[in-house]
């Protein structure tokens, strides 16, 4: 059983500024809710309750989000305004939130690294609120606790991305075990197009065994000079089973200007609205 959901959110938002030189970047809205609220309510759908955020400097309007504001809802009490709140009440009523400080920007291995006092000795999931997920049925969490839950090993959700794009991803080979999954057997950090081994690209959503924490202990810096997640995954793939999973969904990188806007427009219509008229 997979309870804990590890969210990283200690990251700068360099792309955004100056919107994010005091807002974080994970608290940027799309349409009427904040990147990581999507990101917790898909946890949530996973079943994975137990929120784990490794956040960082200038972080705290975070925690502050995913707790009661007293004086706020006694001043929209018994209005039609107090509706708003009630999906992340929601959230708040089914979630458990822990936090630890990521104190330098080391990359997503780091981050991980930085959570395992959060974790402890347990499977968990990873989602990265950056890459906002839309689906019609299951979130990706949930599609990925399935495939954990009949294998046992480490999962990461995958996409095909167009060639121009591959640069920008950690990129897997596999060996197609059934339809839309496979059996990882390499894995690149941000390749150059000729080097890529597929264009099947990780996106922000694992579900990870604990002996990750080992790994990336003993991982050195790799791209950019950051602990990658992806060069501990390689290494865990070569002496255990990791899966790699076709998602079932459409992923907006909310990371980048273009995503971003292209991701509210996507809810305003499809969601937002549909939701209003009810």
């Amino acid at each position: 059983m997979i309870k804990k959901c590890l969210f990283p959110v200690a990251g700068y938002g360099t792309r955004f500024l100056p919107a994010t030189k005091s807002m974080p970047k994970e608290m940027l809205p799309v349409v009427n809710k904040p990147l990581v609220q999507y990101g917790v309510e898909e946890a949530l759908d996973g079943g994975l309750n137990e929120i784990c955020l490794v956040t960082g400097r200038g972080k705290r309007a975070i925690n502050d989000f995913f707790d009661t504001s007293f004086e706020l809802e006694h001043q929209i009490a018994g209005t039609d305004k107090e509706k708003y709140l009630s999906s992340i009440r929601k959230v708040i009523a089914q979630a458990k939130f822990s936090t630890t400080r990521q104190s330098e920007m080391k990359g997503l291995g780091h981050a991980i690294l930085t959570g395992e006092l959060l974790v402890g000795n347990e499977p968990f999931g990873v989602v990265l609120a950056d890459d906002l997920c839309i689906t019609e049925d299951q979130g990706v969490m949930a599609q990925l606790v399935e495939i954990y839950r009949r294998s046992n090993c480490s999962v990461v959700a995958i996409q095909e991305v167009d060639e121009v794009d591959i640069s920008k991803f950690g990129v897997i080979a596999g060996i197609e075990e059934e339809p839309g999954l496979f059996t990882v057997t390499d894995m690149v950090e941000k390749p150059e197009p000729a080097d890529a081994p597929s264009n099947l690209a990780i996106i922000g959503r694992y579900v990870l065994t604990p002996y990750i924490f080992e790994i990336l202990r003993h991982t050195p810096p790799g791209k950019n000079g950051e602990v990658q997640l992806t060069d501990a995954l390689l290494t865990l793939a070569k002496t255990s089973k990791v899966l790699a999973y076709k998602f079932k969904g459409r992923r907006f990188d909310c990371g980048s200007v273009d995503g971003y806007v292209e991701a509210t427009n996507y809810v305003y219509e499809n969601i937002y609205l549909k939701d209003e008229s009810r």
